[in-house]
């Protein structure tokens, strides 16, 4: 152990010397997951960090019993997790379920789901019936964990979205059979659920079978984009249907919920045509393998990788779970046309030259378990990186898997591949409207308000900003809301109220839902950050003496080179515990006391020593 690694020992606070603060330190979670804090200065209206600011849009009470409701459950102030509820008169309908990845503070968080619990604490809501826009987890991903709550509705999905649907539920056969029910994207069918009739529309994203919405309410019409973009040459899809949006707009739409997340990007969104003439130069000027990793649901880009392949007489290898489960789908369904002796084995691949390979695989988000992370670190048994591979990163980084990414590009730069990616050459296209898309669709609609969703603040911001530019509407028509926040639709007018219901985080955990809070979270961190120690003291209860003290220290110091530091603590241990006990009844210990006393002493001692706070687990055992 070098210097630097051993504990840093500083000087014990003199008398006089400010106490130093033992209270856990503030994080990020806390500001996430504790209940909102509220500041008020004299004079001044009470402001609530937590939610949004609102510019111009009044809020105002929501005392309308015959108003439709509008619920973000989910997909604002974020990306992903995306669920909205429409109500009327205790009848509901969702549009989407989806989930989102955990951030890199949640420790052992395997996904994040909306919280529910207005709908299932309201016994005379009926849901009527789930409809999903497209086949992104962040849209769906949730159906497994909160289905059963919500009653087993029916759940209404293009095709590849409800294949994807069913094979998820492959792993999770102890729930009941879903009612899905296929809409049709060759000839679109009313949806009539009670008081709402829904009219579907085709638009492009990165993903087949992508949908938006025109919802007839009581009180008004509701248009929701989805996910979406134009794309007039899209590949394994067809172009967006514009005629449809503006026939259905022709009714009037009454609030437009519009996706924002690419209202950052200039011009129109890139056309997967384009793309595929990048892709070609790479597959024409490849001399060894070619190994693409890209996001198994882009079914266009995988398209390409076939067409390519085997116009360059390459064999196509398959890795990773779910790129196989996709593929495997949209063959079935006829949005992958290739030759199925196209297809090998990664087994197989050594019989072949390098020039004769193209491998697909999972993994260019940096995630541990993937088919591309486990050919890095040599963990596959067929696929090693040679010289001369080529690599081709096809999709974007999602946003908080930047240090992952650069690790793996790293890595395969080490072990001698070349790489390629979207800021080198344009071989991936955003699913995601950019500017001038985002502004016709603005114009084919004209809409009366606009809700942006299916982002960060920053971006529905924008998107607002936008809206009142290209639209010409007032400010107060633009609604930037928080998830949880009510939006009440009254004869054709958007209303923005004050009442949330409750809209956090729910961590799922293996297979655990919602039982991982703030509290575990904190604790996860503080381990993460600081370690811990652990003091087992077997104190005899009639003599009151300390028998044995035993120490342990996880990830705070490596014991055998702290030995001076463990001395001391196993002194103060045996001092706090002789005068917690000083001056109670022979036979009586009280381990409550003992114990908080160890954590707060023993904490503070070695915050004065080592200035790090691990976690003190003291255990008292009688004798």
């Amino acid at each position: 152990m070098t210097q630097q690694d051993k504990p840093r020992i500083v000087p014990i606070r003199k008398p006089g010397m400010a106490r130093p603060n033992t209270k856990s330190r503030g994080n990020s979670l806390q500001a996430r997951y504790l209940k909102p804090r509220v500041q008020k200065e004299p004079g001044k209206e009470m402001i609530d960090f937590t939610k949004p600011t609102i510019s111009d849009a009044p809020i105002l009470k929501s005392d309308n019993k015959d108003a439709v409701k509008i619920i973000a459950l989910g997909g604002l102030g974020e990306v992903g997790r995306n669920m909205h509820l429409i109500e009327y008169q205790n009848q509901g309908i969702i549009i989407d379920l989806g989930l989102r990845f955990p951030e890199e503070n949640m420790y052992g968080v395997d996904f994040i789901i909306p919280n529910i619990e207005y709908i299932t604490s309201n016994k005379n809501l009926r849901i009527l019936g789930i409809i999903i826009s497209h086949g992104h987890y962040d849209h769906l991903g949730a159906i497994p964990y909160l289905i059963d709550k919500l009653g087993y509705p029916p759940i209404y999905a293009t095709p590849l979205s409800r294949e994807i649907i069913l094979k998820r539920q492959e792993d999770f056969t102890y729930l009941r059979k879903l009612d899905l029910r296929t809409i049709d994207k060759n000839d679109f069918k009313t949806i009539n659920l009670g008081p709402f009739v829904i009219d579907a529309f085709h638009v492009n994203h990165n993903i087949p079978d992508s949908i938006g919405l025109f919802i007839n309410t009581p009180m008004g019409n509701i248009l929701y984009t989805g996910d979406y973009k134009f794309d007039f040459n899209p590949v394994a899809d067809k172009p967006a249907d514009l005629a449809s949006i503006v026939t259905l707009a022709s009714r009037g739409v009454d609030l437009l919920m519009i996706d924002s997340t690419g209202v950052e990007s200039e011009g129109h969104s890139m056309s997967e045509t384009e793309i595929f003439k990048n892709m070609e130069n790479i597959f024409e000027d490849a001399k060894g393998r070619i190994i693409m990793a890209t996001f198994a649901s882009l079914v266009g880009r995988i398209q390409q990788a076939m067409w390519l392949s085997e116009k360059y007489g390459r064999k196509v290898a398959i890795m990773g779970f779910t790129m196989k489960s996709n593929i495997a789908i949209s063959k079935k369904l006829e949005y992958l046309k290739y030759d199925p002796k196209l297809i090998i084995e990664t087994k197989d691949i050594a019989q072949y030259r390098p020039e004769e390979i193209t491998i697909l695989c999972t993994g260019a988000q940096g995630e541990d378990n993937a088919a591309l992370m486990r050919i890095i670190n040599r963990e596959d048994k067929f696929v090693r990186i040679q010289k001369d591979d080529t690599v081709v990163f096809s999709s974007s980084i999602v946003p908080g898997n930047e240090v992952a990414v650069q690790g793996l590009k790293d890595n395969l730069s080490k072990q001698g591949a070349k790489l390629y990616h979207y800021k080198m050459l344009d071989i991936h296209a955003s699913g995601h409207a950019h500017k001038e898309d985002i502004k016709l669709m603005l114009n084919l609609i004209r809409p009366k308000y606009v809700m942006p969703v299916h982002g960060y603040y920053y971006m529905q911001k924008l998107m607002g900003d936008l809206s009142q530019e290209t639209l010409g509407i007032d400010s107060a028509h633009v609604l930037l809301t928080a998830c949880g926040q009510l939006i009440d639709l009254v004869t054709g007018k958007s209303i923005l109220t004050n009442k949330f219901v409750p809209a956090n985080y729910v961590m799922v955990d293996g297979l655990g839902v919602g039982d991982v809070g703030e509290v575990v979270l904190r604790d996860r961190e503080s381990l993460a950050k600081d370690g811990m120690f652990i003091i087992t003291a077997v104190i005899d209860i009639k003599s009151k003496e300390v028998k044995n003290i035993e120490i342990v220290s996880r990830g705070f110091v490596f014991m055998k080179d702290a030995g001076e530091l463990i001395r001391e603590t196993r002194e103060k241990v045996a001092s706090l515990i002789k005068k917690s006990t000083a001056n109670i009844l022979a036979g009586t210990v009280n381990e409550s006391y003992i114990r908080n006393a160890l954590r707060d002493e023993v904490g503070l001692f070695l915050f004065q020593r080592t200035e790090r706070r691990p976690m003190i687990v003291p255990i008292i055992i009688e004798a």
